[in-house]
């Protein structure tokens, strides 16, 4: 199971220059498209005299959402070569913005790919690639009589614990690796329980305790 990727730790930028024109790279991570505009309209604000921001992202741990977009550059000029540089690196929850200013002299298409292959990849090179593990995430809640063998099976598997709210009742959200989730929820259910692993597959409620997945982080 792939349960982790690589992308940027932190924005970060790129610059190049060809004939008097300069393209100025900003690279981010972000993780939905909302995240995307709003990193566009910030960079938009910066350069207001700029003839073009084009741009492309790519989303996701399959990496099927992605866009690249020209900005009103010659078709394919800009941002395919952008979202190039984005897949040469295997990155992804990323997107990058090219600003240009026109320097007086037409680059021709080749001179356009050129400039934003290779701003864009400047501002990768810039900024910190790192890898992102992708872990379940579970809340339990269980009657304060279970709590030691809650907290020892928690301890004994090396599950991480985000958030813990002991009021009225305990509550605790724990996050598990993906790969590891379904033995590790077999073993933690097994220990409190206070049964073998090979029975708790038979056990579908273990007394005073309840677990509700919350998604993935």
């Amino acid at each position: 199971m792939k349960d982790s990727y690589f992308t940027l730790q932190e924005e970060s930028e790129g610059e190049f220059r060809d004939r008097g024109s300069k393209f100025i790279a900003y690279a981010a991570p972000v993780y939905s498209e909302d995240e995307g505009h709003a990193f566009l309209d910030k960079i938009r604000k910066i350069h207001p005299k700029s003839r073009h921001c084009c741009y492309a992202y790519r989303l996701g741990i399959d990496q099927n959402n992605f866009r690249a977009n020209d900005d009103g550059e010659p078709s394919g000029t800009a941002g395919r070569p952008i979202l190039g540089q984005i897949d040469k690196f295997e990155i992804t929850n990323v997107i990058i913005a090219v600003i240009r200013y026109f320097g007086g002299t037409l680059l021709g298409t080749s001179g356009l790919i050129n400039a934003y292959r290779n701003s864009a990849a400047e501002a990768i090179q810039n900024g910190t690639k790192i890898e992102r593990i992708i872990d379940d995430v579970f809340e339990l809640t269980f009657d304060y009589a279970i709590m030691s063998d809650v907290m020892n099976a928690i301890k004994k598997n090396k599950i991480d614990i985000i958030l813990q709210d002991f009021g009225a009742i305990g509550k605790i959200q724990i996050a598990i690796r993906q790969s590891e989730t379904a033995q590790k929820m077999r073993l933690m259910r097994a220990q409190i329980a206070k049964v073998r692993i090979e029975e708790i597959d038979d056990i579908e409620v273990v007394e005073g305790l309840e677990i509700e997945n919350m998604g993935v982080r």
